[in-house]
């Protein structure tokens, strides 16, 4: 009995149905395998397809050539078939195995490559273990994948004790999917997790914090930090949140989360760092210090770590942005960053982090307001200073800092203004 999945005609979908009849022209069982088989029968189109088959990597190699394929991990069977112009791309093409012992708790130390029963028993979840044969048109499910789909349950393969024990990173897995795909986690499953919570530990910060991104980077955020915490990871990732946290803060992801709109995990991040409190964190720039730690511990970007720790100064400052300065205010809401802090805004309306008064305030203002006149260009320049005789140093940038406050401040508003206020400052 066939049973074809309808999948939107795409070049890579062509190029993986190439490969894998091309591997079984040549005597050799493929299929599609994981990720793109659970997608395809939620009825989402694959981002991505992956191969599985039972030659080996050296066959796979000959059999499609060495300028078109790549080792990327032949001690584990993966070789990745190049695509061409008409198929351009890549997929990785794996050998049916078993996999050894897992001493690093991330990759195993052995593989024996088996059959495709035996490598989908290997896997971590039933849901990522079916198989699909695209040219006989038939699903191979040794796991009962096919049934937890329907149950739409995050189940682990055979021992969940075992499987997180082989990589520990599979916890913060079963919390994506389950959050993503609005699926439960197994009962079974979801106590192995809480058992082996503190295993987390051993897991590369960099790793998580790839997790931490695809989770808060999706709508469904708030569930993925519900499942976070319940299941006990939440304080492994972040130790530093103590506990209890100021009020207002403590429930700023309860509250922020869900109303989160841009698909960026910084804003996610911002919100839950907030909580970040200790007893040397008397200011607002103690406190985004704290955040810029946690956020180097986790081996962010550069970029990332500036964008979150602006955000979560800059939301505390706008709570009273009606009462802020102009200079104050104006770069805050001509930050090219300024789509997130508006989404935070949003969502902090109402919460003991911001009225709705001021959030409308804020947004009324920013869309009211012209660029222009949000971040005018400078009236006075460092050439002007030099010209009336101010040296280079300390005093410099006084003068030039103390004429752009007042420029936004809409008290300077020409150049010949702010020429007589630079002499006034230079006499001074």
């Amino acid at each position: 009995m066939t049973e074809p999945l309808f999948l939107p005609e795409t070049p890579l979908k062509e190029l993986a149905l190439t490969i894998v009849r091309r591997l079984q022209d040549a005597g050799f069982e493929a299929v599609w395998a994981g990720g793109c088989v659970r997608d395809a029968l939620r009825g989402v189109a694959p981002q991505d397809y992956d191969v599985a088959t039972s030659a080996h990597p050296d066959q796979i190699t000959d059999l499609f050539g060495r300028r078109n394929t790549l080792s990327v991990g032949e001690k584990f069977g993966v070789i990745v078939v190049r695509g061409t112009r008409r198929c351009p791309g890549h997929v990785e093409v794996a050998t049916f195995r078993a996999d050894g012992p897992y001493s690093d708790g991330r990759r195993p130390d052995s593989v024996v490559f088996c059959t495709a029963e035996q490598d989908a028993r290997r896997r971590d979840f039933t849901i990522n273990g079916m198989f699909y044969d695209p040219v006989r048109e038939k699903i191979l499910d040794y796991v009962d994948g096919r049934a937890d789909l329907k149950r739409r349950t995050v189940r682990a393969i055979g021992d969940p004790d075992a499987r997180i024990a082989e990589d520990k990173l599979r916890m913060l897995r079963a919390v994506r999917f389950a959050s993503r795909f609005d699926f439960s986690i197994e009962q079974a499953t979801e106590a192995a997790i809480r058992r082996h919570a503190g295993d987390l530990e051993q897991v590369s910060v960099e790793r998580i914090a790839q997790e931490l991104r695809r989770m808060f980077a999706h709508r469904s955020r708030y569930t993925a930090f519900r499942l976070l915490k319940t299941a006990g990871l939440l304080p492994v990732i972040f130790p530093e949140l103590s506990e209890p946290a100021d009020p207002p803060t403590d429930s700023a992801a309860e509250k922020l989360l869900p109303k989160l709109r841009e698909e960026r995990f910084e804003p996610s991040l911002a919100v839950l760092l907030m909580r970040q409190s200790s007893a040397d964190a008397q200011t607002l720039r103690e406190r985004t210090a704290g955040i810029g730690r946690i956020c180097r511990r986790l081996r962010l970007s550069r970029e990332e770590t500036a964008t979150i720790c602006w955000l979560a100064d800059a939301l505390q400052r706008i709570r009273h942005a009606q009462t802020m300065p102009l200079h104050e205010l104006k770069p805050l809401l001509a930050d090219s960053r300024w789509p997130l802090l508006q989404d935070l805004a949003e969502a902090a309306a109402g919460t003991p982090l911001m009225s709705e008064q001021t959030a409308a305030f804020i947004i009324s203002y920013r869309n009211r307001t012209p660029a222009e006149r949000l971040d005018p260009a400078p009236l006075v320049s460092g050439d002007d200073l030099r010209h009336l005789s101010v040296r280079p140093g300390p005093e410099f940038g006084r003068i030039l800092h103390q004429l752009r406050t007042e420029q936004l401040d809409e008290r300077l508003t020409t150049r010949d203004e702010a020429l007589r206020r630079a002499r006034e400052l230079a006499a001074e």
